[in-house]
């Protein structure tokens, strides 16, 4: 039975105040709707399609989102930004299901905590989320990584999703191709550098921060058509995100790479940069391989 983490974590010793950014009555504006308890190890999220993906009739919370909250939550419970985290996708949580999420805080230290995040809906574990949290005083700031240079998004064309749908996550992304193509016609031309190259944002007004890249870091799957030359995506069976630097962007340039595909799995990695060409994350994901003839397929 999964319950209340707020005695164990007392016992370790972690226990910290929240962040500045978590208001009273409720967090600064996030994509999803994550909301406080009176336990601050304890989170929340409603799921409702705009947070969800798949066909109308069998929509489920995006990987993104679940790593997304989980980060939120860590934050608001440790007080302190995020450095990396790791998703395990277990299961799914379709809407209008509840999840809960237990922040575990084992070891808190001056500069740095070490935190995991299990959620779930009811006893079905959906997400496992580990990370590290926190920063330290240093003036040094390089970057060795250059931003790909192809067109502001204004000069590229839109992208619409493969499935073609008005409704859930996707609708509310505004993406744009800069390099490789993206949605659901992509046979006979398969990218020979496996690299697909994307402007994104979202569609309402919500900064870029850690937990809205973790949402953006979930597009990975969408290379794997491009690199092969067919309709084809994935479901991830993980996502890790790690934060160099977020700095203010209206959009985010996702340089996807599929590394390899191989056994019915892919592997493939991002990068993603502000428009100024700042480094902000890195992400990486394993994923299942499914090809698709038509826009009802998974």
């Amino acid at each position: 039975m999964l319950t209340s983490v707020g005695a164990a974590v007392a016992v370790s010793g972690a226990c910290e105040s929240r962040p500045s950014g978590v208001m009273e009555g409720g967090m600064a504006p996030l994509f999803f709707d994550l909301r406080p308890t009176h336990n601050p190890h304890r989170w929340y999220l409603p799921l409702t399609p705009d947070v969800c993906v798949g066909r109308p009739d069998e929509m489920f919370m995006f990987g993104g989102v679940g790593l997304a909250s989980a980060i939120a939550a860590m934050e608001g419970t440790t007080g302190r930004p995020v450095i990396w985290a790791t998703a395990q996708y277990l299961s799914y949580a379709k809407p209008p299901s509840v999840v809960d999420l237990d922040v575990w805080v084992p070891t808190a230290g001056k500069y740095n905590s070490q935190a995991r995040v299990i959620s779930h809906v009811g006893d079905k574990e959906i997400v496992t989320v580990n990370a590290a949290l926190g920063s330290r005083p240093s003036e040094i700031s390089q970057q060795w990584l250059a931003m790909p240079d192809v067109p502001p998004p204004e000069d590229c064309e839109p992208g619409e999703h493969w499935r073609q749908a008005a409704y859930g996550l996707h609708s509310r992304m505004d993406i744009r191709v800069a390099k490789g193509r993206y949605g659901f016609d992509r046979a006979g031309a398969p990218e020979p550098d496996g690299r697909l190259l994307l402007w994104i944002k979202p569609r309402e007004a919500f900064a870029i921060d850690a937990p809205m890249l973790a949402v953006i870091a979930d597009h990975v799957p969408s290379g794997i058509g491009n690199a092969l030359g067919k309709n084809a995506g994935g479901n991830s069976l993980d996502n890790t995100l790690r934060i160099r630097r977020i700095v203010p962007t209206e959009w985010v340039l996702c340089d996807i790479r599929i590394l390899g595909v191989h056994g019915g799995f892919g592997h493939g990695a991002m990068y993603l940069f502000a428009q100024d060409g700042e480094l902000m994350a890195t992400a990486s994901q394993s994923l299942i391989v499914r090809v698709r003839e038509s826009t009802e397929d998974r």
